[in-house]
C-alpha cells in the first residue's frame, strides 16, 4: 500500500487524466455526428438511438460496478474499465453501420465507462477527507477540459482525415494511459475486511433509497444528466445547422464557453463548499439548488437567440451555474451515506441519473423534426426548475437528520 506523503495528489492527477479521456472519448461521437450521418446515411432518430442505448447500457451496469467496487480492488476495476472503453472507442472507427455502432459505441464503450465511475469517485474519496470537495472539484475540471478538447480536436481531425481517425486517436491514447495506471495507481485499502462486514448486494442497492436526502439528490442528478446529455448530443448539430458553422467551429463553440466557465465556476464552488461545510454541511445542497435555478435564463437564451454571440453568453452562464451542482454532488452523497456503501451508492445514483438522461438524445432528436431544436433546448430549463426546488426541500426537511445518522453509524451496517 502506498503511504508516502503527497501521494493523494498523484492519485488525483492519475484519475484526472483518466476522467479527461473518459469525457473526451464520450464527446467524439457527438462532434463528428454530421459526418457519420452523411457517410452512413443515418437518420436523426437512429443517431439519437445510438446515444440513448449507450446511456441505457451505462445505467444498467453502473450499480453492479458500484457493488463490485465496495468489495474488490478499485484499482483493477479502473484499469480494466479504461482499457475496455478505449479499445471500444478504437473499434468504433471501424464501424460500417448502425449495428456495429450499437455494438462498439453503445454497448462496449458504455460498459467500460459504467465500470469506471463508482470506483473512480470512491478511490478519490478514500484519499481525500478534509480536502474532498476541493479534490472533487479539481477532478471535475477534467470533464470540462476533456469535452472542450474533444469538441475542437475531434472536429478538426474529422474534417481533415475523416471521422474514423478521431476515434482511432482518442482510443489509442486511452489504452496508453490504462497501461500507466497499472504501475502507478494503488488502492488506499484492500477489500472490506471479513466477509461478515461486506455489504450484501440487496443491502448495497437499497441503501440510497432509504435516505431521503440521497433520494432527492438522485432525482436532481437525473434531471442534471438529462439536460447535459441532451445538450452534449445536439448542441454541436444545432450550431452547425443554425449558424452554418464548420464542423470544427460548431464543435468548439458548442463546448468551449460552457466548459471554460464551468472550469472557473467549479474551482470557486469547491473552495466555497469546503468552507461552508465546516459549520453547515447542508449548505452544499443550497449551492446545488442555486446553480440549477441560476442557469434557467441562460438555457432559454441558448435556445432562442438568433445571434451567435448571445448563444455563447447563454452557454457560458449555463456552464458557470451548473458547476455549483457538480462541485457538491458526491460530497453531499458521501455526507449522508456511510463510507462502506460509497461505491454502491455512487453506482445506484449514476444508474438512475443515466437511465433518465438516456432518453434525452432520442427525445430531442424527435422534437428536432417537430418543433425544432431551439424550442427543444429551451424546454430543458423546466427540468432544472423542478430539480432546484426539490433540492431546497431536501435541505429544509431531511439533510440534518440524514447527515447525523451517517456520522453516527460510520462503518456499521444499516
Amino acid at each position: 500500500m502506498e503511504t508516502r506523503k503527497g501521494y493523494k495528489w498523484e492519485v488525483l492527477t492519475l484519475l484526472w487524466i483518466a476522467f479527461f479521456l473518459n469525457q473526451a472519448d464520450r464527446q467524439v461521437f457527438n462532434v463528428v455526428l454530421p459526418l457519420i450521418k452523411s457517410d452512413l446515411h443515418l437518420s436523426d432518430v437512429e443517431v439519437g438511438m445510438i446515444a440513448t442505448i449507450f446511456n441505457l447500457v451505462f445505467a444498467l451496469l453502473v450499480p453492479l460496478a458500484g457493488y463490485v467496487g465496495d468489495r474488490s480492488s478499485k484499482k483493477w476495476i479502473i484499469v480494466f474499465s479504461i482499457l475496455l472503453w478505449s479499445g471500444a472507442t478504437t473499434l468504433t472507427g471501424f464501424s460500417s453501420g448502425l449495428v456495429l455502432f450499437i455494438l462498439f459505441r453503445s454497448t462496449a464503450t458504455g460498459a467500460g465507462e459504467a465500470l469506471f465511475g463508482p470506483a473512480n469517485y470512491a478511490t478519490l474519496a478514500d484519499y481525500h477527507k478534509k480536502t474532498r470537495a476541493f479534490a472533487m472539484s479539481i477532478h471535475q475540471t477534467a470533464y470540462y477540459l476533456g469535452i472542450i478538447t474533444s469538441g475542437f480536436l475531434a472536429g478538426y481531425v474529422g474534417e481533415r482525415w475523416g471521422w474514423r481517425s478521431a476515434f482511432y486517436i482518442f482510443g489509442l491514447v486511452g489504452i496508453v494511459h490504462g497501461i500507466i495506471l497499472i504501475f502507478r495507481l494503488k488502492d488506499k485499502r484492500g477489500p472490506v475486511g471479513p466477509e461478515m462486514n461486506k455489504p450484501g448486494f440487496t443491502e448495497s442497492m437499497k441503501v440510497l433509497f432509504c435516505i431521503p436526502t440521497a433520494l432527492i439528490l438522485t432525482i436532481a442528478f437525473g434531471g442534471l444528466i438529462f439536460v447535459l446529455v441532451g445538450y452534449l448530443t445536439w448542441t454541436p448539430v444545432y450550431l452547425y445547422e443554425k449558424f452554418n458553422m464548420s464542423l470544427a467551429q460548431a464543435g468548439f463553440h458548442s463546448m468551449f464557453y460552457t466548459h471554460i466557465a464551468a472550469f472557473f465556476g467549479i474551482i470557486i464552488a469547491g473552495k466555497l463548499s469546503d468552507k461552508l461545510a465546516k459549520d453547515r454541511p447542508g449548505l452544499r445542497l443550497v449551492m446545488q439548488a442555486g446553480g440549477l435555478l441560476f442557469a434557467i435564463p441562460f438555457i432559454i437564451l441558448m435556445g432562442h437567440s438568433e445571434v451567435s454571440t448571445s448563444v455563447y453568453i447563454g452557454l457560458a452562464g449555463f456552464g458557470f451555474a451548473r458547476a455549483f451542482f457538480d462541485a457538491n454532488t458526491y460530497s453531499v452523497l458521501y455526507d449522508v451515506i456511510p463510507e462502506k456503501y460509497h461505491a454502491s451508492a455512487t453506482g445506484v445514483m449514476q444508474m438512475a441519473g443515466f437511465a433518465v438522461g438516456s432518453l434525452a438524445p432520442l427525445i430531442l432528436g424527435y422534437l428536432k423534426s417537430v418543433i425544432g431544436l431551439s424550442t427543444g433546448i429551451s424546454f430543458l430549463s423546466v427540468i432544472w426548475l423542478i430539480c432546484g426546488i426539490l433540492l431546497l426541500i431536501g435541505y429544509r426537511f431531511y439533510f440534518k437528520s440524514d447527515y447525523e445518522r451517517a456520522q453516527a453509524m460510520k462503518d456499521e451496517v444499516l
